[in-house]
């Protein structure tokens, strides 16, 4: 069973940057793929970015391909999601999350993933 808790969320204003950090505890942290979501207000949850158990290869959702990065620290078993240029709509609660499989990559439906964090909210001012 792993453990997940994410941090960094907060108020910022558009065109502000953010960092996201979702600590892991519990499995090997470098074998597997690891993903940031959000959901949004009324919307269904969707794929912000995933990094592979490597962090050689990251994957970006196309809405925030520019703007954000994932990363991975293995050392640390600590996720992160470097956030700039933020936009209104990217308000939401942001979660991290485990990919079931290990050394799986290139997955981007939750429905693969397990073992979600609380989430932290990100809420972004016009």
């Amino acid at each position: 069973q792993v453990q997940l808790v994410e941090s960094g969320g907060g108020l910022v204003q558009a065109g502000g940057s953010l960092i996201l950090s979702c600590v892991a505890s519990g499995r090997p942290f470098s074998q597997y793929a690891m993903g940031w979501f959000r959901r949004a207000p009324g919307k269904e949850r969707e794929f912000v970015a995933a990094a592979s158990a490597s962090g050689l290869s990251t994957f970006h959702a196309v809405s925030v391909q520019g703007r954000f990065t994932i990363s991975r620290a293995n050392a640390k078993s600590t996720l992160y999601l470097q956030m700039n240029s933020l936009k209104p709509e990217d308000t939401a609660v942001y979660y991290c999350a485990v990919d079931s499989i290990p050394y799986r990559t290139g997955v981007t439906d939750p429905a693969y993933f397990t073992s979600w964090g609380q989430g932290t909210q990100v809420t972004v001012s016009s």
